[in-house]
């Protein structure tokens, strides 16, 4: 039997009318309904606005890309008559879409708790005050150096927060150390640095005081033993109870997710077909450096639910 893992992506993968393709699904409708009842927010008029001003708001990014996820999961299940995935995984965010999908966490649950997540994110750092930057071009362990030269320095807080693939490291802290590590990197030959347009420098040291009010929610929600196996962000490996999975969603906000091993770790449990379950491309750019024989898959419209399901018959 093909193995296969179900993916789920993070902030940055929001764009309007991302739904439109799977709009006549009513399982995906009810899923939008569910989550803006919950939060008393329209996020599927939200995703037909003519400007991405309110998709971008952190606040919105979070609660809007797990119901989105969530809902193509579902629709999946409806309609390959429940062939569950082998593995589960998401990147920051999207690992609570996994947990969803997991069985770990209700949908309800996981919809207020991103929503407040997002909330201790934004008020651990001003506006203005934080800056993450992409890294191309240069290894792991230099940009890692790199940053440790800025922050030894006294420049402030920068660190390696997202390993997502080989030559391909997200930056994240103060924004003068930064700007600092920018300089440091290119000097040590990096292809590119590309500051990135976002209000929250995540997964670094800064996150720590949002991880603290994190951990007091998480104590208030139910946590059920796991239907599939997840593979989590901060140690890549497969979580096998619910005090690791716990643990794991605080360090989170204040740890590097590290892809790159996550899907290494599906290599390594011998999964062939890895699928991006929601909203864009991005992690299947990802993958696909990462696990080159694997068969990527982008889970994202009625025609890619049927190919999916061809596939793996």
């Amino acid at each position: 039997m093909t193995k296969f893992a179900f993916v789920f992506p993070g902030q940055g993968s929001q764009a309007l009318k991302m739904m439109d393709a799977l709009a006549e699904i009513n399982v995906v409708r009810d899923t939008f309904n569910q989550a803006s009842e919950v939060l008393g927010l329209d996020f599927w008029a939200m995703l037909q606005e003519e400007n991405t001003e309110n998709i971008n708001q952190t606040i919105n990014t979070q609660p809007l890309l797990l119901t989105a996820s969530y809902a193509t999961y579902l629709a999946w299940l409806e309609r390959s008559a429940n062939h569950l995935p082998d593995f589960v995984a998401g990147h920051s965010l999207g690992e609570y879409t996994a947990l969803v999908a997991a069985g770990v966490l209700d949908f309800v649950d996981a919809v207020k708790l991103v929503r407040k997540r997002a909330e201790y994110m934004q008020e651990a750092v001003k506006p203005g005050e934080g800056g993450m930057a992409a890294v191309l071009g240069l290894a792991d362990e230099l940009v890692v150096e790199g940053c440790a030269e800025v922050m030894s320095s006294g420049a402030g807080v920068v660190q390696g927060v997202n390993f997502n693939s080989p030559g391909q490291v997200v930056i994240a802290g103060s924004k003068a150390a930064v700007d600092q590590a920018a300089e440091v990197l290119k000097a040590k030959g990096a292809r590119k640095v590309m500051p990135l347009p976002v209000s929250v420098p995540s997964h670094c040291e800064l996150m720590k005081p949002a991880a603290e009010k994190l951990a007091l929610e998480l104590d208030n929600v139910q946590f059920n033993q796991s239907k599939i196996p997840v593979v989590q962000n901060v140690n890549a490996a497969i979580a096998n109870d619910i005090a690791s999975i716990k643990d794991g969603l605080i360090k989170q906000l204040y740890s590097p997710v590290l892809w790159t091993d996550s899907i290494k770790t599906l290599a390594a449990q011998n999964v062939s077909v890895i699928v991006e379950c929601g909203p864009g491309k991005v992690l299947s750019g990802l993958n696909k450096r990462i696990h080159e024989t694997a068969l990527i898959f982008n889970l994202n419209s009625q025609e890619t639910l049927a190919a999916l399901q061809e596939q793996l018959k």
